[in-house]
């Protein structure tokens, strides 16, 4: 598998952690590794800042795939195929099928940056 295939596919694995996150079924140490790491994929904050030229984007090219194989490794077996199954479900055209779920959180982070900015 190249780059660019595993790339797409970590476009449906971390939605499909996240589903595994919130299932049952899942054990207690793949939720706890889980939440780890669609929490490190959706934080803004990096353990190396993106404006450092080349090793800035390392971590996320490096670490996000280590976490999500270390996360999937956790979760049985079963309960991967289902949860990638309804995380292939989520996209349609390389796209979110609901996109606008993502409203509220674009919003949370505007207010966070007004109020950075007005503080200072």
């Amino acid at each position: 598998m190249n780059i660019k295939e595993r790339a797409k596919r970590l476009k449906t694995d971390i939605p499909a952690v996240f589903l595994a996150l919130k299932d049952k079924e899942t054990p207690v140490i793949a939720k706890l590794i889980a939440g780890v790491t669609v929490g490190y994929a959706l934080s803004p904050i990096d353990f190396i800042p993106d404006f450092i030229p080349v090793i800035g984007y390392l971590d996320d090219i490096v670490l996000l795939p280590i976490l999500v194989a270390f996360t999937i490794k956790l979760i049985p077996e079963h309960i991967w195929e289902r949860n990638y199954k309804k995380a292939e479900a989520i996209w349609q055209d390389g796209k979110p099928e609901k996109w606008y779920y993502s409203i509220p959180v674009i919003l949370i982070w505007v207010f966070l940056l007004i109020v950075i900015i007005k503080a200072m």
